[in-house]
């Protein structure tokens, strides 16, 4: 028993130095993919599928400052303020799944982050604890600039198009820098679901969201974004 406890105190300890240290060089560093890149890449292979993807880093001051406005409006608008958790956002959303058949998310960008950045897709209380984890991580060692920053360039767009720099080259045929707010709230828009929304064909539901957003966004501070 003495070996046992020993072993996962080992185990626990190097998983938190290692998780600890990789998190503080990415802080300074570009990460040349995300876990959910590797995960898509996996797939593709187990299922016999040609995938392709489209990653490109670019640092914050590159990219057009309505998309993180955009992107703020529509997923999470107490990024600012918060610590990584929305506690107002999970008990609406807990308060509206248990009166209706359609989950309600509640992630912050953080979590989001964290989850990509990370993780694996999936809805365990594993996969959970340990997004929490690195919620608290990416919260204790980066600033929101540095979280903004790092979601806006992994976050999935559709079909192996990952950051914002990826998705303005194939959607719209520009650079990041050169996003219109119309640009930026049409690829906040299909966030919900990149697999089924399309930027580049927009249908009325991405529409109809596009035009929420964009209202939204006016309601921002755009100082406190820099």
């Amino acid at each position: 028993m003495r070996r046992i406890i020993a072993g996962l105190l080992t185990i626990t300890v190097g998983f938190v130095t290692w998780s600890v240290v990789v998190t503080i060089l990415l802080r300074f560093l570009a990460p040349p993919a995300s876990a959910l890149m590797i995960e898509r890449r996996i797939d593709s292979w187990r299922s016999g599928q040609k995938h392709s993807s489209q990653y490109k880093w670019v640092d914050l001051d590159r990219i057009a400052m309505p998309i993180a406005s955009a992107v703020i409006a529509s997923e999470d608008q107490n990024f600012l303020h918060h610590h990584g958790f929305d506690w107002g956002a999970i008990q609406r959303a807990i308060d509206h799944d248990e009166n209706s058949k359609r989950l309600r998310g509640a992630s912050t960008l953080t979590q989001q982050t964290a989850k990509n950045l990370f993780l694996w897709p999936g809805r365990t209380w594993v996969r959970k604890a340990l997004e929490a984890y690195f919620t608290v991580l990416l919260e204790a060692c980066w600033d929101k600039r540095r979280i903004l920053e790092t979601y806006l360039n992994i976050v999935e767009f559709g079909d192996g198009v990952y950051g914002v720099e990826a998705a303005s080259q194939r959607y719209f045929h520009k650079a990041a820098d050169r996003l219109t707010p119309e640009d930026a709230a049409t690829l906040a828009a299909v966030l919900p679901n990149p697999h089924r929304l399309r930027a580049n064909a927009p249908s009325a539901y991405v529409r109809e969201r596009q035009h929420w957003i964009l209202r939204q966004m006016q309601q921002l501070d755009p100082v406190a974004l820099r």
